[in-house]
């Protein structure tokens, strides 16, 4: 199988060190989420819960702008569902950790089949990294899914932290190649 040439090459090969930096910046969130597991999943909560909230204020407004409009109770009750789940999540991170831990089973699951599928398929430069990322979100997702409940108040960090951690190693594996790659384009030029 003939792998097709990357297209872009030259944008991206002047911007790797983009890659690299957010690699970094990734893998160092990983590290940090997995030192402090259960304030990392506190934290990721109350942070939902809070842009929640926001959003529901928001929406709340732009019902006020489209009073006139038809569809004005769309918006209202768009806030009011937002802004009531926001408002559960802050006061009680615990519970809300146990209702994302199921949901982020499932967004590990179907984000790291796509990430793996995708990877196989398109065959980048060292698209094993990303590949390998992806199975290891769908087991997290797996593991999340046979204990959620006893998991909810760590595993929420834990897995953010290796996720991070993967794909940070993925975009330093990523601007690696890209780098070489570019580097032997400017020479045959």
């Amino acid at each position: 199988m003939t792998k097709a040439p990357l297209i872009g090459l030259e944008e991206i090969g002047k911007a790797w060190a983009w890659f690299v930096a957010v690699g970094l910046v990734l893998i160092g969130l990983g590290i940090v989420c997995l030192g402090t597991a259960r304030t990392a999943t506190t934290v990721s909560i109350l942070a939902f819960g809070w842009i929640l909230i926001f959003s529901g204020l928001a929406w709340f407004v732009g019902a006020f702008q489209a009073r006139s409009w038809g569809g004005v109770f769309i918006y209202m009750l768009n806030a009011l569902i937002r802004g009531a789940t926001g408002y559960v999540l802050v006061r009680r991170p615990d519970a809300g950790a146990i209702a994302v831990t199921m949901l982020l089973a499932v967004l590990f699951i179907v984000g790291g089949v796509f990430r793996s599928v995708a990877a196989s398929m398109i065959q980048y430069p060292r698209w094993q990294w990303t590949a390998l990322a992806g199975a290891v979100a769908v087991i997290l997702g797996l593991t999340l899914l046979t204990d959620w409940a006893a998991a909810s108040t760590f595993f929420i960090g834990i897995a953010i932290g290796l996720d991070l951690m993967l794909d940070g190693l993925a975009l330093l594996a990523f601007a690696s190649a890209i780098h070489t790659l570019y580097k032997i384009q400017a020479r045959s030029v």
